[in-house]
């Protein structure tokens, strides 16, 4: 009897965890049309996961994925400003010395890394309480300089 109480209370656990988990899929592309991407996503904690963009190219991007919320410390962003210094120029003031998390909650930011360098990205959530599943847009930029404009479809 204690053996299947085990049993089926990390089952319990098992499925809460699995349950927490929230993936989904987007596509975007350049203003000409040249460059492709079809995201992936997967959100396991309640503002962060990680996200792959696969490129008509053949190159595949990945990484972590942060939304921002009124909980969001700066400091827990480290991770967005690899490859691109201490700021995203042209990018709106986002950087790790701006007081961006009051002013864009409800954003999502990410920086993939792949071939040659990061992919960074950010967008404007549909439904902010519903994270990535709920939907959205924004845009990315590859090392290159192309921009690729992402939509989000809601799940």
């Amino acid at each position: 009897m204690k053996g299947s109480r085990k049993s089926l209370a990390a089952v319990l656990v098992a499925a809460l965890v699995a349950g927490c988990t929230t993936t989904g899929t987007g596509e975007g592309g350049s203003r000409t049309g040249a460059v492709t991407a079809q995201f992936s996503w997967k959100q396991s904690g309640a503002q962060s996961g990680q996200m792959t963009a696969m490129l008509n190219t053949g190159a595949t991007y990945a990484g972590q994925f942060f939304q921002i919320t009124s909980e969001t410390r700066v400091d827990d962003l480290d991770p967005l400003w690899v490859g691109w210094g201490r700021r995203w120029r042209g990018w709106d003031d986002w950087g790790p010395d701006t007081t961006f998390v009051t002013n864009y909650s409800g954003r999502v930011a990410a920086n993939l890394q792949g071939p040659g360098g990061y992919m960074r990205c950010q967008f404007q959530l549909a439904r902010p309480s519903s994270g990535m599943a709920g939907g959205g847009a924004g845009r990315c930029q590859l090392p290159d300089g192309t921009t690729i404009n992402a939509t989000f479809p809601p799940g």
